[in-house]
């Protein structure tokens, strides 16, 4: 049968045998007034905390996230507009954790044309000496960007989805590590914490991971929380003002699906764009087929990879320093910048070969990361299924968290 992968812009269509399990998350139909909802459900926190002519900060995701910024942004900004608080005095702050900054041109894709027009957009750079110390958690401490310490009003927004070492995406995360510095980055994703088999898919409670998260945003809370929960084509389907926990239920109970048992092969993908515009982002496609694959199994991934691996950062360096897969899942040693992908990478390999299709890297860039290059993901499928073989399919990657029952 054919099955149409979320790959690049355009998407994939991969033939696989008519007896492989197709695994998706339930796909909620858009809201009737998705800006009505934005509008309503922001209202009340905005009436609590906001006064004419206060400093506004705005935190939304950068440009490896499917945020509905445009859809978002517009009913959210309206409202602060009509409480005195326009243009002059809102910031919008992409926020970037250790990702590299958007260019203008790929700030104003992600924010619209007329938002870019009016408001002042910046990037966060972890690496900038412009951060404050708000406080410790753990013994360690933390600093935020001065611009949200020092705002007035706070407000974050992001969309959640299942996170592969965090739990969920969303709420706190768009704080910390969004506009935080590296330092607290590091302690935030540090490689012990990675190892916690806590630090996992839908995991709130008890995982290390975003207990750091939501205890380091306490220390400079946001005075509003916004997500959205979106369907396959990215229309928002609910709404959540101050309400993370009660977002990360909605999404669960559409994301999680069980599967009979495990897989001799599983193709997946990373969502498409932007979340596989490059290697170190499609990890998280590599870890949602890692939950289902048997030991010693094939994983064929699928994902774009357009920016590379990419240049800037560390993993590339990591992956190409490491002298095998078991180095790379170390959980010893200090916190490095991009470890923590590496050490999930490393897990992954270390349950299955990865065989992977990315236009935007050579088959050497893909050797270099212990994987496999394929060409054709019909044809490696095909390969590793060869007779009587189980095989599953993640058209949407990381957006589905595939349980084996």
């Amino acid at each position: 049968m054919e099955v149409t992968l979320a790959y690049g812009r355009d998407g994939l269509l991969a033939h696989v045998p008519d007896d492989a399990v197709v695994v998706t998350p339930t796909n909620l139909p858009v809201l009737a007034d998705e800006a009505g909802a934005i509008a309503a459900a922001v209202r009340a926190p905005l009436d609590d905390a906001v006064r004419p002519s206060a400093r506004v900060a705005v935190v939304f995701p950068d440009i490896t996230r499917p945020m509905p910024n445009r859809t978002v942004l517009p009913p959210l900004l309206a409202e602060l507009e009509r409480r005195g608080c326009g243009p002059d005095e809102v910031v919008l702050m992409c926020g970037t954790g250790t990702h590299r900054a958007a260019t203008a041109a790929e700030l104003a894709e992600l924010v619209g044309p007329a938002v870019a027009g009016r408001y002042e957009i910046r990037n966060h750079v972890a690496t900038s000496g412009d951060h404050v110390h708000v406080g410790d958690v753990d013994g360690v401490p933390v600093l935020l960007e001065r611009a949200w310490v020092d705002a007035d009003v706070r407000i974050v927004t992001g969309f959640v989805e299942p996170h592969f070492f965090a739990g969920f995406s969303g709420g706190p995360k768009g704080v910390c590590p969004g506009v935080a510095a590296l330092e607290t980055i590091l302690e935030c994703h540090s490689p012990a914490r990675i190892a916690d088999p806590r630090a996992t898919w839908t995991v709130l409670d008890g995982n290390p991971v975003h207990d750091f998260v939501r205890a380091a945003a306490a220390l400079a809370p946001a005075h509003l929380e916004l997500d959205v929960a979106i369907n396959d084509d990215r229309g928002v389907t609910a709404v959540f003002a101050n309400a993370h926990r009660d977002a990360c239920a909605f999404v669960e109970r559409t994301s999680v699906q069980r599967v009979p048992g495990r897989f001799d092969v599983v193709l997946s993908t990373n969502s498409g764009h932007p979340l596989d515009r490059n290697l170190y982002q499609a990890v998280k496609g590599m870890a949602a087929a890692e939950r289902v694959v048997r030991a010693g199994g094939t994983i064929v991934m699928a994902a774009a990879c357009v920016d590379g691996v990419p240049a800037e950062g560390e993993f590339g360096r990591i992956l190409a320093a490491a002298g095998s897969p078991d180095a790379l899942a170390r959980a010893d040693g200090p916190p490095g910048l991009d470890r923590w992908q590496a050490q999930v990478l490393g897990r992954v390999l270390g349950q299955a070969r990865v065989q992977l299709h990315a236009e935007g890297l050579t088959d050497d860039e893909v050797r270099a990361a212990h994987l496999e290059p394929v060409a054709d993901v019909s044809d490696a499928v095909a390969s590793a299924a060869g007779r009587d073989r189980r095989v599953c399919v993640l058209p949407l990657g990381p957006l589905t968290v595939a349980t084996a029952v």
